[in-house]
């Protein structure tokens, strides 16, 4: 059949699938399967089915250029796939319902910058991977869902990816083929480092996960559309570069937002560092101040009847401060009421900050939150951890970058270095709100650290660095 006959036959109730019955058209009147077709394109049986079926509408140049070799099309009928390829752009997703993301259990506190500031980026493309890290419970998973449930209320597709670990604060991602396509795609980008394993029910012609081909798979599917891509709890090492940046090239308007606890530090990477909340200044009982609206929330889920006093803001503000604003630690902390009252938990935390926070731990095998932290500062460099040491000797709370120089006997790009690393590590947070700005190790932090055996001095170990 001559391809003009072909495109009048596509009634225009389908113009939205036109690409898709041309190519079904064509590959019958040669008489091939999908499979002979993917064979001689070098494309993915897959990427056919969903070409054809309507489920992706935008391939790439190359993969429209292999197909009509493939075909043996003439210039008129490779114009008309063309021509079904612009119109398929102009339709947008290729989804009846964008894709939503997993809705949250509890409300957000104190976090109105980060979100304004994450949704700016990701929706108008100006950032198109975004690495959000964090000491573990600090609220990253939370901060993530906010973003996309903004983005998706604007239109945007929402694909969500949780890592076995994650942080479940929510109800559940969605399931299906797409699901699983989308972790058979991440599994190819992370691999060697992410190989787990995604089974489920009718998934049997699905790509494997890790399988080449399943980022090709996926970049058809998503074409040159506005998604968003969660990767929700990524564990820590490099993403595979090359596969990264091919994803990001040939879909030019997908946006990645991922949560872990360390940066991948690959080309064209934001690295968004989420440290907790804001706490009250020593001595003051500020109860509007984000931590302490938090602790109080999660006390009112203990005990509803609770209302606060002169006194309890006080204490609140004390816990707050005594736990750095951390929101796992806090809700941690609330959890004790059950059992105790606000005077005796202000006791147990000033007595050891982290002893109440086992069950925060969230990591197989960690030895409760004292051994995710512990953990924490095992991956960091050995310079680094003996400035941390160095920084938790001294009885100062907040430290200038000139003292830390004067701890480390290095230079400022040096030194800079390693408060860089401790930053991003999540056991050192910054206060730039005066000049020059400030510096201290998280209260949860020293507690674990000074708890174990000195490694050395700080300046040893940075001047040989």
């Amino acid at each position: 059949m001559h391809s003009t006959a072909v495109a009048a036959a596509v009634p225009l109730a389908q113009e939205a699938t036109r690409l898709g019955v041309l190519i079904r058209a064509h590959r019958l009147r040669i008489g091939l399967t999908q499979q002979e077709l993917a064979d001689l394109s070098t494309i993915s049986v897959r990427a056919i089915r969903d070409l054809e079926q309507g489920k992706a509408r935008r391939p790439r140049p190359e993969t429209l250029r292999l197909m009509a070799d493939a075909l043996r099309l003439g210039p008129r009928a490779r114009a008309s796939l063309e021509a079904a390829v612009q119109r398929g752009r102009a339709t947008g997703a290729g989804w009846e319902q964008p894709p939503a993301p997993p809705k949250a259990l509890h409300p957000m506190t104190g976090r109105e910058a980060e979100l304004a500031g994450l949704e700016r980026e990701l929706s108008s493309g100006a950032e198109r991977l975004v690495h959000l890290v964090g000491l573990a419970g600090v609220g990253k998973t939370r901060l993530a869902l906010a973003v996309a449930e903004r983005l998706h209320a604007a239109g945007m597709p929402v694909l969500w990816h949780a890592f076995p670990g994650a942080a479940a604060d929510h109800l559940g991602c969605a399931d299906g083929e797409l699901a699983v396509r989308v972790a058979a795609a991440v599994d190819e980008l992370l691999a060697p480092v992410n190989r787990a394993p995604h089974p489920g029910p009718g998934t049997a012609d699905v790509a494997a996960p890790g399988s080449p081909g399943a980022v090709d798979s996926l970049a058809e599917l998503l074409g040159e559309q506005n998604v968003l891509l969660v990767l929700d709890g990524a564990r820590a090492g490099a993403a595979r570069c090359d596969r990264l940046m091919g994803l990001l090239r040939a879909c030019p308007g997908l946006r990645l937002l991922v949560t872990s606890d360390q940066p991948w530090e690959v080309p064209g990477e934001r690295i968004f560092l989420l440290a907790p909340l804001e706490v009250p200044a020593a001595g003051a009982a500020d109860t509007s101040a984000p931590a302490v609206r938090m602790f109080l929330d999660h006390v009112r889920r203990v005990l509803p009847e609770f209302a606060p006093t002169a006194a309890d803001a006080q204490r609140a503000a004390r816990v707050c401060r005594r736990l750095d604003g951390h929101p796992g630690a806090l809700a941690a902390a609330a959890s004790w009421l059950v059992v105790c009252d606000l005077p005796a938990l202000c006791d147990s935390l000033d007595e050891d900050p982290v002893a109440l926070l086992d069950h925060l731990g969230g990591r197989p095998g960690a030895d409760g939150f004292r051994g995710v932290l512990l953990h924490r500062l095992d991956r960091l460099s050995p310079a680094a951890r003996e400035l941390l040491e160095a920084l938790c000797g001294r009885s100062e709370e907040e430290f200038e970058l000139a003292g830390i120089t004067g701890l480390t006997g290095g230079g400022l790009a040096e030194t800079g270095r390693l408060l860089r690393e401790l930053l991003l590590s999540g056991v050192v947070r910054a206060a730039h709100e005066g000049v020059p700005s400030r510096f201290r190790v998280l209260g949860m932090v020293r507690a674990a650290a000074t708890a174990r055996p000195r490694t050395g001095t700080a300046t040893t170990t940075a001047t040989a660095a």
